[in-house]
């Protein structure tokens, strides 16, 4: 970290900038985009609530009632109204509002219809949505849920409390899902779901540091307990560095140009100036379309801190090994490098990529699974319209129907 810059500085320095200042009385803060008034929660969700012209989260956030005198007690959203406007409502972000209508819910209860009894890995726990569907559609099974985001085995054991006899919540990576299984002493599995990418709980939460619309410390970590943050890697990583990353990650067109940038302007402590120094960075004629010029680089930053897409194949070849015959997998991704090696993996586990060369013996051995569908699946117009989150969203599955590859 930049010398004259602690960690317990950055963050006092954050908590002190996070509350919003008054305002003169007779100037009013801007009104907040129409767009902001439909409250997200949960993983994708597609849930949005309306309460007249200011949100309300959910039950979790309580109307507040400012008066002149009354200092801001809110956490600097875009939602908040000046503190100075008396008889305003406003919206507190809560700690735990992971509840969430997941993605694709119908097509992932429809993949497990038919499985054999036995244990299903939520393998991305999240809020527990598809968890909780699955439950509901057949009293068989019983689900293993993993996260590595505590926030979320929380949320998720309260969402799941009337299942709790059928539920078993660990906290971990999903690639260490063999060492997880044996430590539980299951052998087989009937099916697994990996919900990828980053929940709309952990985008929409400030002090996460994901979200390049709300400020907050630059960490960009799904185990916020451990692991390199985005303010060490952006201060101290070097500008070729930062640039593989944006390029490798985000498909940033502008990678060298971004990446210059960001170190120039070191040291960066929040996200609301690393999207100022990335825009900037971006020419003028690249920023009319496409939404908000920081997006890739963010996400790029965010995939590079979590080591998102290496974990991928490593743990569906796992869950392949542990599948029962006639177990199923489903794998939901929303980002192109996350779907390519998804895509990869199970096409060659299904025998489509072997090539016999005339040079070398013919390959005989029986695939091990077989591909559900050879195209991936999207949300339907109606979901996309509820929930314009999922709309990158790529569904494809497989079936597990013999033990017999040896690759």
């Amino acid at each position: 970290m930049k010398e004259g810059i602690t960690t317990q500085n950055f963050k006092a320095m954050h908590d002190s900038q996070s509350l919003l200042g008054s305002l003169p009385g007779n100037k009013i803060r801007a009104s907040t985009p129409p767009a902001c008034h439909l409250v997200r929660s949960g993983r994708n969700p597609d849930v949005r609530l309306f309460s007249g012209r200011l949100p309300k989260s959910e039950g979790k956030a309580k109307a507040m009632t400012l008066s002149r005198k009354t200092k801001s007690t809110t956490n600097g959203s875009p939602l908040d109204p000046a503190d100075s406007l008396a008889d305003r409502r406003i919206t507190r972000f809560s700690e735990n509002i992971y509840m969430h209508t997941p993605v694709m819910e119908q097509e992932i209860t429809s993949l497990f219809s038919t499985v054999p009894s036995g244990v299903i890995v939520d393998a991305t726990l999240g809020g527990a949505g598809h968890s909780l569907a699955i439950l509901n559609s057949r009293p068989d099974l019983e689900i293993v849920g993993i996260d590595q985001d505590k926030d979320a085995l929380r949320a998720a054991e309260e969402n799941l409390k009337s299942f709790k006899e059928r539920v078993t919540l660990i906290h971990d990576r999903f690639n260490k899902l063999l060492q997880i299984l044996e430590q539980l002493n299951i052998a087989k599995i009937s099916g697994a779901l990996f919900d990828l990418g980053v929940s709309s709980y952990q985008l929409d939460n400030p002090q996460r540091g994901f979200s390049f619309r709300r400020n907050g410390p630059l960490d960009m970590r799904m185990n916020a307990a451990s692991g390199r943050t985005a303010y060490e890697l952006l201060n101290e990583e070097s500008e070729k560095i930062i640039g593989e990353i944006l390029k490798d990650y985000g498909d940033e067109r502008f990678h060298r140009k971004v990446a210059k940038a960001i170190v120039n302007a070191r040291p960066i402590s929040d996200t609301n100036e690393l999207a100022e120094i990335i825009a900037k960075a971006i020419p003028a004629h690249s920023k009319r379309s496409g939404g908000h010029p920081a997006r890739r680089s963010f996400q790029a930053i965010r995939i590079a801190i979590n080591q998102e897409l290496v974990v991928i194949e490593p743990a569906i070849i796992q869950t392949i090994q542990v599948l029962k015959i006639g177990g199923r997998c489903g794998v939901l991704s929303y980002h192109s490098g996350e779907d390519r090696i998804v895509k990869q993996v199970i096409r060659e586990r299904a025998g489509l990529k072997r090539q016999n060369s005339r040079y070398l013996p013919a390959i005989e051995e029986e695939p091990e699974i077989k591909l559900l569908s050879r195209k991936s699946k999207q949300p339907s117009e109606h979901e996309i319209k509820r929930n314009p989150r999922a709309s990158s969203a790529r569904f494809r599955s497989f079936e597990k129907i013999s033990e017999r590859y040896n690759g």
